[in-house]
């Protein structure tokens, strides 16, 4: 892809709000960044005993090094997220990076095969919502509008321009190149998530901001090592796992390297990446893509849609 001829951007001394920075790829992603002179803000709903320990180790305010501040938010509601930018604006006079990485895979309290009203889902029967399309897509919709409008309207006068380039960074999968009957919900979002980068991809040219994601593999992090019942579709015998601290590198790199430009879609599976072609596509490449035992995932489907009465109540 062709650089877009607009200012080298780094992390360094940059200020970023990212989602989901508690665990998992953006505790990965929030580590690096602060490792690289980046302030970060954590907007999640709880920090694990690591990210407890890396805001503890950046909350000093002697300019040595960058600072993390921690912003107890649900991503499902707007004025929450509100208050992360109103944060951020307070703890570090502005915002230069946005990655909206809160994500859930499939859970069962807002899940295809559980309906609203079963047993096992959160999602009101007459709520008109699913709980996981508001994590995994609305969320990363309405903080790109949060960040445009921040970045055109700064509280510190610095307005974004091809001379002041801002980022975006999206957190997609190679979920949105394929299709699966077990996990049609979560398929569904990381496609909205890829289509949605790449229709904000001119923006970089024209206005300085550069909205791309990151395609993970299967990432081996909380969403799969604290579940039991998604572990099971794992053969750790044979199954390559793709690290969280992979994801992280080709995050940055989204944000720096002046060929991967907006619209971009970065694919990344374990010791390989590649830029996802819009048209054509072959699908994912390389190890770290692909779990060994998806036929139990679908007999569990079919076991779900031969009890009495599935979807009525």
């Amino acid at each position: 892809m062709a650089s877009s001829g607009n200012k080298p951007f780094t992390v360094e001394g940059k200020r970023a709000i990212i989602t989901g920075g508690g665990s998992g790829i953006n505790y990965c992603l929030t580590k690096l960044l602060l490792s690289r002179g980046c302030n970060v803000l954590i907007a999640d709903l709880t920090l694990r005993p690591e990210s407890k320990a890396l805001v503890a180790e950046y909350s000093g305010k002697d300019n040595s090094k960058p600072r993390c501040v921690f912003q107890k938010t649900d991503v499902t509601v707007w004025k929450e997220l509100e208050k992360a930018f109103e944060a951020a604006d307070h703890e570090f006079g502005g915002v230069d990076i946005v990655g909206p990485g809160a994500g859930v895979f499939e859970e069962p309290w807002s899940n295809f095969w559980y309906p609203p009203g079963s047993k096992q889902s959160k999602d009101d029967k007459h709520g008109d919502r699913y709980r996981m399309m508001d994590i995994n897509v609305t969320h990363p919709i309405r903080m790109a509008q949060m960040a445009i409008a921040t970045f055109l309207n700064p509280k510190d006068g610095k307005k974004v321009s091809p001379e002041n380039p801002k980022r975006i960074t999206m957190t997609a999968s190679i979920a949105g190149q394929v299709f699966g009957l077990p996990t049609p919900m979560y398929i569904a979002s990381k496609w909205a998530v890829s289509g949605f980068t790449r229709s904000l991809g001119g923006l970089e040219e024209t206005l300085g901001i550069r909205v791309n994601a990151v395609a993970p593999g299967v990432v081996r992090t909380p969403l799969f090592l604290d579940h039991p019942e998604k572990m099971k579709y794992v053969d750790e015998s044979k199954d390559i796992w793709v690290t969280p601290e992979e994801i992280a590198e080709g995050m940055v790199k989204l944000m720096e390297d002046p060929e991967l430009v907006g619209g971009t879609i970065y694919e990344i599976g374990s010791g390989c990446a590649r830029i996802v072609p819009p048209f054509n596509n072959p699908g994912p490449q390389g190890p770290g893509h692909q779990v060994s035992n998806g036929d139990v995932m679908v007999e569990e489907v079919y076991q779900q849609l031969a009890g009495h009465d599935w979807g009525k109540f």
